[in-house]
Order: structure tokens, then C-alpha cells, then sequence
């Protein structure tokens, strides 16, 4: 099982000089990926929890590609619908040729209504926007010749194929945990890619995944979450998120993930509190404590 790690784009700790920070101490310790998260407008519902500065992630990777050597570089999660998916599939073959093929597309539908309302973009059609968004994406990214769309949403002639380093393409991570999310994985995915919430860890969506793909009579997609890194000196009792407890706990954790077939694992610092995005250097401690104690990241096991 792999290990990647996001980083925050957004926040009073955020920065140039963070960002490489935190790409940097990843890939020196051995981790396989590092990841940015999404968000364009900061409209008041998202303005407590991802507050201004806010670094695009496409511009971050770019920036991150020219800095690092051997990490993968992904998205964790792109919004589908803000962007108009001929952007998208320039900016996405952009970062994959800038950064030598090192890209992880991860992608979703996204939820917040305000931020929705501010680009102009329909959020009632934005799961079918979704979709034939990824649908030209891949097109656009995988085509020998000028490609034409005709979605119900999506629509464009004869446009010229774009580039990626990587053959066919970047690897799709599909992140959301409804339906037709697990459709869209199944379906135009490599992987999926959930971000967990405080859910019973016995049932992280895998059997639904594939009942899915067994009705699409499609190959079941890779399992690549996304938890909480949160390792504290003593133990959490009750309810809590995966990744959240003592350094046993998230031991426990991971191994239950690897035993679910996980693939790949983000892990995310943040908790909720903006003030603390200030304080790399107990992000990169914990990092450090994972990769002595828990990952064997060379081999790609858990101790």
C-alpha cells in the first residue's frame, strides 16, 4: 500500500515556500504522492474552514513539478463542473508534461451550493456536468485525432487532442461515495478515491463499489482513499475519524484499509483548526513518525 500526503493550499499558514516545504519533506522521506485540494471562490460557507490565501491547484503542481524529482503530483479533489473541461484537460496535460508524467488526476462533483451559485455554474446538473466533463477530459486526452463532443451539457467541434507525458494518460481517481459516483468510478475511473468520514471502518463503500462494477460488468477500480492524519499521545475513545488516535490506533487503521485492498492512502493533516495550518513542523513530525514506525515506504508495506 502506497502513501501520499495532502497539502494545504489554503489558510494563514499557507505559502510558496510551505507548499515546497511540505513536497519536499515527503518525497525526502519516501512517501509515493502529494496532493492539493480545490476550491476556487471562498463564499461564506467555505470561508470558516478553507479561508483565504487559497492557491489554485493546478498553478501549485506546476509550480511543485519544477521543485521535486521523484513524487507523484495529484489532485485531491478537482471540482468537475467549475471549470470548462477543455481548461481542465489543458491545465491537467500541462502539469503531466511539465512534471515528467508524475500527475494523479483526482476528481469529483463537489458540494458546495454557494460556491456553485458564484461561478455561475447549475448545481442541480452538476453530477451530469461531472460526467461529460470527465468523458471529454479523457477524450481530449487520449484521441489520435481532433475530438468532437456532444453531451447535453458538454459540447465542442474539432478540437485537437492534448498531449499528456504519460501513455495513455494520467491515472483517474473518481472521489464521492453516492451512486452514481460509484458509477462514475467504475465506469471513467483508475481508481477510487473517498475521502472517509467517521463511518463504520468495516464498511468503507467497497462492497457497494463492487456491485457496481459487477453490474457494469466493468473491472472493480483500484481503492485509494483519503483519511485524517491526526496521531495523538494517548489513545481516543468512542467514535473517531480513520487516522485520528494514538500512534497504535492509525497502525490499526491502516492495516484495516490494507486489508480492504487499498492501494493507495492520502493522508490529510488538517483538522478543522485554521490557526494550526501554521504549525508544519507538527505535520512533518507526524510524517516522520509514519514512515520510522508504521510504512516500510520503499516496499510499500505496513511494518
Amino acid at each position: 500500500m502506497k502513501a501520499g500526503v495532502n497539502i494545504l493550499n489554503f489558510g494563514p499558514g499557507a505559502g510558496p515556500e510551505a507548499l515546497l516545504g511540505w513536497a519536499q519533506v515527503a518525497e525526502a522521506l519516501g512517501y509515493h504522492s502529494v496532493f492539493i485540494s480545490d476550491h476556487i471562490a471562498i463564499t461564506p460557507s467555505i470561508r470558516d474552514r478553507y479561508p483565504e490565501p487559497l492557491y489554485d491547484p493546478f498553478a501549485a503542481l506546476a509550480f511543485l513539478a519544477g521543485r521535486t524529482t521523484r513524487v507523484q503530483l495529484g489532485t485531491t479533489v478537482i471540482v468537475l463542473p467549475y471549470r470548462n473541461p477543455l481548461l481542465t484537460a489543458r491545465l491537467g496535460a500541462n502539469v503531466d508534461q511539465l512534471s515528467n508524467g508524475r500527475f494523479i488526476f483526482g476528481c469529483a462533483v463537489g458540494g458546495w451550493e454557494d460556491e456553485f451559485a458564484a461561478l455561475g455554474v447549475s448545481y442541480k446538473q452538476r453530477g451530469r456536468l461531472a460526467t461529460e466533463s470527465l468523458e471529454a477530459i479523457l477524450a481530449l486526452w487520449t484521441a489520435d485525432a481532433a475530438v468532437s463532443y456532444q453531451g447535453r451539457l458538454v459540447r465542442f467541434e474539432d478540437v485537437s487532442p492534448m498531449a499528456t507525458n504519460q501513455k495513455p494518460r494520467p491515472p483517474v481517481w473518481v472521489g464521492g461515495w453516492t451512486e452514481a459516483a460509484l458509477r462514475r468510478a467504475v465506469l471513467l475511473g483508475d481508481a477510487w478515491h473517498p475521502i472517509l468520514r467517521p463511518a463504520p471502518r468495516t464498511d468503507p463503500g467497497i462492497d457497494d463499489l463492487r456491485r457496481v462494477a459487477e453490474q457494469a460488468k466493468r473491472p472493480v477500480p483500484l481503492y485509494c482513499p483519503r483519511i485524517r492524519l491526526d496521531i495523538r499521545k494517548q489513545p481516543v475513545d468512542g467514535e473517531r475519524q480513520l487516522g485520528v488516535g494514538s500512534i497504535d490506533q492509525v497502525r490499526d487503521d491502516l492495516g484495516e484499509l490494507q486489508r480492504l485492498g487499498a492501494e493507495h492512502v492520502t493522508l490529510d493533516w488538517y483538522t478543522g483548526d485554521v490557526e494550526a495550518t501554521r504549525n508544519h513542523a507538527h505535520g512533518w513530525e507526524m510524517l516522520a513518525r509514519l514512515a520510522q514506525d508504521v510504512f516500510d515506504l520503499r516496499a510499500g508495506t505496513l511494518r
